[in-house]
């Protein structure tokens, strides 16, 4: 079962997997616009449940998502893609692996390892346009 939180203000405890918050809601605690909600729910990032009326709720751990997809893709540099390949490793492995990579990266960035990789910022490398090849010309 999943972790249950106290409720500060009654002192009982409730279910993170519980939906409660609507879109906009849910999109001010994360401090995205609901239209980014519903991408991530339309690339398979998040799935919110719904009501009769069809009305996406968010629970806890929907928001704990977005977090962690906000995280990847802003500070990590990871596409909605790599998040979705990164989610589905986690759960076919049925382990924390986002969680254990973020908190041992800080350690070997203080151990002065690095690779190719993490050589150069990404806007220090060659823009995308100086990689191209020539491209043959077109008839008009």
């Amino acid at each position: 079962m999943a972790t249950d939180r106290a409720d500060a203000r009654t002192g009982t405890r409730t279910d993170p997997s519980r939906p409660v918050y609507v879109i906009s809601v849910a999109a001010d605690i994360v401090h995205v616009h609901p239209r980014t909600l519903r991408i991530y729910e339309f690339e398979g990032l998040i799935c919110p449940a719904r009501t009769p009326t069809n009305i996406r709720l968010f629970s806890e751990n929907d928001i704990r998502r977005v977090l962690w997809i906000r995280y990847l893709t802003q500070n990590m540099g990871v596409n909605l893609a790599g998040v979705r390949l990164l989610f589905e490793i986690e759960e076919r492995l049925g382990t924390r692996i986002l969680e254990t990579l973020i908190t041992e990266r800080p350690e070997r960035d203080a151990s002065g390892a690095s690779d190719d990789r993490t050589a150069a910022p990404r806007e220090e490398r060659a823009p995308a346009a100086a990689r191209r090849t020539r491209s043959a010309p077109t008839e008009r």
